[in-house]
């Protein structure tokens, strides 16, 4: 017996050790490897004209404060935090780990991305009417009485004619609030304001539009969806629609209420608030910096990261790609490459440059030519809506760009990604 207790008390540390190493691998796993800029030839007195740009903007209050991320070669070369998370009720600091409002960024991360995993499926297409899933979904009308349909593809690239939004207060005072089935027969049913593919209008209807195709088809939420074919295979472990326990925990609060209350892991975005209950094709995605880079390594790495794939490389490059027929508009499915939105590409990123931007102040943009991605999360709605970002987004992309020493595949001489 003694003897038995003997080996055991041998092999304990052991198994001890090889516990931890097992769970610190497992809590590790959601983690990008960390490199000094310099091991990635990006300079480190460079990246400080991106740090001072945002001290900047916090200085002049137009954000109280931000997350800048580099990520290279799919590596983690920059993660800073600056300035506070929250000045209203209370000041608390900005962590490198704090969970942001994403906006507008929720379009490509969750509902594009899970249109383009249905598309691998075999169970959409771009070219799909989007009558096939919303069947009072209403076209164009010509003047001669004919019908232009919409099509996938139009929404995802804002070329639908839909309206850019809704009020959301309108349509809670006369369809009753939450209420995701009234928003889609008000988008099936509301004024074009022009043909299919021949214009473009940023529009929140369109994804959300998009939402219910994706959820039809796949017989989930999107935050179902999402959360199975992206955030959960992926490792994104703070990212989320309605953030709860420990992720809630670690949100920004954004815009300060009549009531003096805080909005806090609850969507800034009143139509996907108000009408979708915060699970929204447009709005309503939490995510912190981190997370975010796992994601851009994925598409840095053809659509596969340490060895969960999220897209094929084919469908990568054509969520990347503008359409043929609408390349003038500077939209391609899911992403913005050069349309009045696209202030985050700065001036010095390749012509294929790809990006995003959200209205509480987060924007992520994607060099493919030079395998370099900067995230910046910055809560700009906080505490009373009247930051400002659009400079600021420009700024930093041009620092970080100007921190690249080598460039990975030099774009042609005579090409720029501004007009």
């Amino acid at each position: 017996m003694n003897n038995t207790k003997t080996k055991i008390s041998r092999i304990a540390p052991f198994f001890s050790t090889l516990f931890l190493s097992v769970l610190f691998a497992s809590c590790a796993y959601a983690q990008l490897p960390v490199v000094q800029p310099e091991d990635v030839n990006l300079s480190p007195t460079r990246l400080r004209h991106a740090d001072e740009a945002i001290e900047k903007a916090i200085a002049e209050k137009q954000i109280p404060g931000a997350v800048l991320a580099v990520v290279k070669d799919g590596k983690m070369a920059y993660l800073k935090a600056y300035g506070n998370k929250s000045v209203y009720p209370k000041i608390e600091k900005m962590e490198a780990d704090t969970v942001f409002d994403l906006a507008s960024l929720t379009k490509p991360i969750a509902t594009a991305t899970s249109a383009f995993i249905l598309i691998e499926q075999g169970r959409l297409r771009l070219l799909d009417k989007v009558k096939l899933f919303i069947p009072d979904f209403e076209g164009w009308k010509t003047p001669d009485g004919k019908t232009v349909d919409i099509r996938v593809v139009d929404l995802m690239t804002h070329t639908s004619g839909l309206p850019s939004y809704a009020n959301a207060n309108q349509l809670k005072e006369q369809y009753g609030a939450p209420n995701p089935d009234a928003l889609i027969t008000y988008i099936a049913t509301c004024k074009r304001d022009f043909e299919p593919q021949t214009g473009t209008r940023y529009s929140c209807l369109n994804y959300i539009a998009l939402q219910r195709i994706i959820e039809t088809v796949s017989g989930q939420s999107l935050q179902e969806f999402a959360r199975k074919n992206i955030f959960d295979p992926l490792g994104m472990a703070h990212t989320d629609f309605k953030p709860a326990g420990e992720l809630l925990r670690l949100t920004a609060p954004t815009q300060r209420q009549s009531d003096g209350s805080v909005l806090r892991g609850v969507v800034h975005d009143p139509l996907a608030r108000i009408m979708n209950d915060g699970i929204s094709g447009n709005a309503g995605l939490f995510s912190s910096a981190a997370d975010l880079a796992i994601y851009v390594a994925a598409l840095q790495n053809g659509g596969e990261w340490n060895g969960r794939r999220l897209l094929s490389p084919l469908a990568v490059k054509a969520m990347r790609t503008m359409p043929r027929h609408v390349q003038q508009f500077g939209r391609t499915p899911g992403w913005d490459v050069f349309s009045p939105y696209a202030s985050n590409t700065g001036d010095l990123l390749g012509p294929n440059t790809y990006g995003h931007t959200g209205y509480t102040g987060t924007s992520l943009v994607i060099d493919p030519d030079n395998g370099i991605a900067i995230i910046l999360l910055a809560n700009r709605t906080h505490p009373d809506d009247t930051g400002d970002v659009a400079r600021l987004r420009s700024f930093v992309a041009n620092a970080v760009a100007a921190s690249l020493l080598k460039l990975s595949n030099p774009a042609p001489a005579n090409t720029s990604n501004w007009p």
